[in-house]
């Protein structure tokens, strides 16, 4: 996952990017940072922790400048301890450099032992860290010819914010798997990963970052620039799903839009006999919606969904069984009571925490949980920014959908058929990367990476 956000040409370009973070938040919430130049001198700010518990009125007022990058995080390669929080900055030849990233490195490895073989020194377990030092070891003598020369080595997914001195860079790999977008707020230039971030602040969308396309902004404005052949795409389908805000627009749709649509698919391949649709808060609602409406069945809040909950709190004893579940969604007991229900459930990944979810429903009087899932069964590891874990770990992977109702303890499961996903998505089926349903991996893994992770 990870969100990203820069500013350049604001005066108050650290505090529009901690409101853009705040706009991001559910893209990560292990970790928040901000690096913002004057300049001069760069400043930094970064934790572990939201957005709200990394930063206070002091912090913001310290980070001075113009121009602003910022991250949030949700590990997938490298563990999640303060060293790899992003930004990352040093500082190159009297450069401050510093890189935000959203997405994965399929050949980290074997770029890290050529580095290291010689000379670099590698400060964390991230293969973010590799954009910077790909950038200080190019021979090439421009900056942008720098940029596109350590780009070029890289395999895998990406959308980044770099500063480099007194410019921001955007630049997003030639499949677009990771959102990216371009916008403007009183003569500034904004970067974000989604739409909603410039909701927020006011900011004028301009368009999309391009697949492949690096943009090099100045004070003499935006230099773009396609420097690698495009080969078709591969657009994440899952941040239609469940990653993307339901009020951004992301590969030039609505997200919602496009949730509603699942569900109303849904709602033609899986018709439920129940007396009302519910989603699971909050991913499933536009789902759940479209559901509704296809199938005409009352659409019913069944469970509420608890938004106060930090990062952290006081364990509760074992007689409180599965709290950190039940901390998130309570059930309405009145709605719920001797009523059969269709819950719509964006995905299942281990399906354990679907399973508690059910428990709490019957045990809350439903008499019928019928379940509809908008995607098919995850079966396959991502590679390229979703934190899925192993195939061993994926209930999918090894069971049938017979033996998934079982575990979860349904009336019915049925899971939104591929072909049916892809008609609802938009756009050409061929635009999407669909490996975690398909194993269809549109660029290949190297082996170490992938070794573990296909067990």
């Amino acid at each position: 996952m990870c969100g990203i956000f820069g500013a350049f040409g604001h005066q108050d370009a650290a505090k529009i990017t901690y409101l853009g973070l705040y706009a991001l938040q559910h893209r990560g919430e292990e970790s928040a940072g901000i690096v913002s130049y004057d300049g001069k001198k760069s400043y930094n700010c970064r934790d572990k922790g939201l957005v709200s518990d990394v930063f206070d009125e002091k912090k913001i007022n310290s980070l001075k400048g113009h121009a602003a990058i910022g991250h949030v995080r949700y590990s997938t390669t490298g563990s999640s301890v303060v060293k790899n929080v992003q930004p990352l900055l040093v500082n190159h030849k009297k450069m401050p450099l510093a890189v935000a990233h959203n997405g994965n490195f399929t050949n980290t490895f074997s770029l890290s032992q050529e580095l290291e073989k010689d000379g670099a020194i590698l400060q964390t377990t991230m293969d973010s860290e590799l954009v910077i030092h790909l950038i200080a070891k190019s021979r090439e003598l421009d900056l942008k010819d720098k940029v596109v020369d350590a780009l070029s080595k890289i395999k895998g997914s990406y959308s980044l914010v770099l500063m480099a001195g007194d410019r921001l860079i955007a630049a997003r790999d030639p499949l677009g798997f990771r959102p990216l977008c371009l916008g403007r707020l009183d003569g500034a230039y904004i970067a974000a990963s989604e739409t909603c971030a410039l909701d927020l602040i006011g900011a004028e969308y301009i368009r999309d970052v391009a697949p492949g396309e690096v943009i090099f902004i100045t004070k003499q404005g935006i230099d773009s620039i396609n420097p690698f052949p495009v080969k078709g795409r591969a657009f994440c389908i899952f941040e239609y799903i469940y990653f993307a805000r339901p009020d951004s627009r992301i590969f030039g749709q609505s997200v919602c839009e496009v949730r509603k649509r699942l569900g109303e698919k849904l709602a033609e391949e899986a018709p439920a006999e129940a007396d009302f649709v519910m989603p699971i808060p909050d991913s499933g609602k536009y789902a759940a919606l479209g559901f509704s409406h296809k199938c005409g069945l009352r659409f019913e809040e069944g469970m509420v969904r608890n938004h106060y909950v930090g990062r952290t709190f006081i364990q509760p004893s074992q007689l409180i069984r599965d709290f950190r579940v039940r901390v998130k969604l309570n059930p309405v007991k009145a709605v719920l009571k001797g009523k059969k229900t269709a819950v719509i459930e964006d995905s299942i990944v281990r399906g354990t925490t679907s399973k508690v979810r059910v428990r709490t429903l019957r045990e809350a009087g439903a008499d019928k949980v019928h379940m509809r899932v908008s995607c098919p069964p995850i079966k396959f590891p991502c590679y390229y920014g979703i934190d899925f874990p192993t195939k061993r770990e994926l209930i999918a992977a090894n069971n049938s959908v017979e033996d998934i109702r079982n575990f979860i303890g349904l009336d019915s499961l049925y899971y939104l058929s591929m072909e049916g996903m892809l008609e609802s998505a938009g756009l050409p089926k061929s635009d999407f990367c669909t490996a975690c349903f398909s194993g269809k991996y549109k660029i290949k893994p190297y082996k170490r990476f992938s070794k573990k992770m296909l067990e």
